[in-house]
């Protein structure tokens, strides 16, 4: 798999794989339309309540989330129709959002 961002989560119950929607493969059950964002930097396994932090804002706005972790940081990826509320929820909280390259919306 290629692209900017992808990530794969498997229990005994379940294979998750999330990666751009032109990856996946004929057939495949979906949940299309989501945007993500990555908390900028690299997190020290200490901190405690960075979800926290982001979850809780977009919770009071009524948008939805999918977080998921790597070693680095965290990402939450919520459904494009209802980024502008996110980002304006988050902003709202005083977090800073910085556009990625090519990034338009």
């Amino acid at each position: 798999m290629t692209g900017p961002l992808w990530t794969v989560a498997r229990t005994a119950d379940e294979l998750s794989v999330v990666c751009l929607a032109q990856q996946v493969p004929p057939g495949v059950q979906v949940e299309p339309g989501w945007r993500a964002l990555r908390v900028a930097g690299t997190l020290d396994f200490g901190l405690t309540g960075v979800l926290a932090a982001l979850a809780s804002p977009l919770a009071d706005a009524g948008v939805s989330l999918f977080a998921f972790s790597t070693f680095d940081t965290d990402y939450i990826l919520v459904r494009a129709a209802r980024w502008p509320d996110a980002i304006a929820a988050l902003r709202g909280a005083g977090h800073v959002i910085q556009r990625e390259r090519g990034e338009t919306g």
